[in-house]
Parts: structure tokens; sequence; C-alpha cells
């Protein structure tokens, strides 16, 4: 039997019904996939319960997961996915939820995370208060670089836009220690989301947003792997970087 399943509906409350009704299979395809731990769901059908009942595809299909990892270099790679919206919004949930030391949030805009992550401020607030170090690397909104990336994608919700609404979260949090925010627009083509040792990397493909690029979730399993130089790269722009706070007072000044 699938035990992970099985925890996971009575976790979630949900029945097989309202499981395969979440995934668009039929009831019966549902208790297969409980009795039989062998079978394998499809993939859009793995992720579809995984949002459904807020859980990583590991725990409910761990041979799925082994079965796409490698064992050369590029066994950091957990898995990808051609849009980062076809990952499930609890993989982000999940990852937030784990870390205990460090949570990076390296997207130029980060816009999405407060529009899909319920309470999302709640969350980062207890994590700070913890002694986790929150981080958000955004691009500066005034830089010839937003602009001219603003010019490339060519939405109605610009950029900017899209910064304005981070900076304005990242204010109502601005009293609580461990949590920081500097400008820099070195990654206006590459968004590393770090999460302790687990780590989420979308490359911004030209005239795409972000939700339309491609997402690798990685692992780190050893030094100066793939996680290891997202991380140096992450690393050096925010040394390089603005802290926003003081930005805006000079600005008022």
């Amino acid at each position: 039997m699938n035990h992970g399943l099985r925890r996971a509906l009575a976790s979630a409350k949900m029945t097989e019904v309202q499981l395969a009704e979440a995934c668009g299979v039929d009831g019966k395809t549902v208790s297969r996939w409980i009795a039989d731990p062998s079978r394998i769901p499809h993939a859009r059908h793995r992720w579809a319960a995984c949002e459904a009942l807020g859980e990583e595809e590991a725990a409910l299909w761990p041979t799925a997961v082994r079965s796409a990892l490698k064992t050369g270099p590029d066994r950091e790679v957990v898995q990808v996915f051609p849009y980062r919206s076809a990952a499930p919004a609890s993989l982000w949930r999940s990852l937030i939820t784990k870390a205990q030391h460090e949570l990076t949030f390296a997207g130029y805009t980060n816009y999405f995370l407060w529009l899909e992550q319920a309470n999302l401020a709640g969350a980062l607030r207890r994590k700070a208060q913890t002694g986790c170090r929150v981080r958000f690397l955004i691009g500066d909104p005034d830089s010839p670089t937003t602009r001219a990336r603003e010019a490339e994608e060519g939405v109605p919700l610009t950029l900017s836009t899209r910064i304005a609404v981070t900076i304005s979260e990242l204010d109502r949090l601005r009293e609580v220690g461990n949590i920081e925010g500097r400008f820099e627009t070195g990654h206006v083509n590459l968004s590393v989301f770090r999460f302790d040792d687990e780590m989420i990397v979308t490359p911004i493909l030209a005239r795409r947003v972000g939700h339309d690029s491609p997402m690798m979730h990685l692992r780190r399993t050893q030094a100066d792997g793939m996680f290891d130089r997202f991380a140096d790269h992450v690393e050096e722009l925010w040394s390089r970087g603005r802290n926003i706070w003081e930005v805006a007072q000079s600005g008022q000044a």
C-alpha cells in the first residue's frame, strides 16, 4: 500500500473521490494509486495531487523522484519543470516551511510569491523570529536594466510595478530582525531562491515573464556543484546590492 499517499489524504481530510476530482481522474484510479505503491501516476497527475494535498512528490511517490535522480555531477537536480507555473505551489510552501537557517529570494520582482503563497508575510515573520535569515534581492525599479527588460516583456503589469509590490510587503516587515532587502540588477535574467540546502533556479527566457520560464529544483550534495555555483552567484550580487530602505531614505532626503 502507498502509505504516504494514504496518510496525506487523511491529513488533508480529503476523500479519494475529492482527490480524483482535483487530479482530473476517475475515483478508481486514486484507489489503485493507494493499493499499489509501484503504480506511478503521470507527472501532471502527481503534481496535481501534491498541490491538492500540500505535499512534496518525494513523500507521495519517492520511486518517481529517485528514478529521476542521476549519479553523475547532475545528481543535485531533484526535478525540472518546463514552466515555473507547472510546479505545484505546495513545493514552494514546503521549502519555505522546512528552512531553518536561510531563506534567500533572488527573483527580480518576487511578485508571484506574495500572490501565490497565502500569508507569506506571516510565515516569513515566524521564520525570522526563530533565527532564520530572510533576504530579498530585487531589481532596482529605477535602473536602465529594468526599463530595458520592461520594454522587452511588453506586458501591462510592468517590472517596476511588481517590484513596488514586494517593497510594500517588505516595508510591513521592516521592524522584524533577520529580514533584509537589497537592490541589484545582475539577476534580471536568472532568478535563484534558496531554502537552506535546497534551491529553485529559473533562467528567464527572452520575451518571457518568470512563470513562463523553465525551472529547476536543486538539492546540495557536494562542494562546488551546481548548488554552490548558483549560491556564489547570489552572494556576489548581494555584496554589490544597495539596502532598499537606505535608498528610500536618501530619496526622501
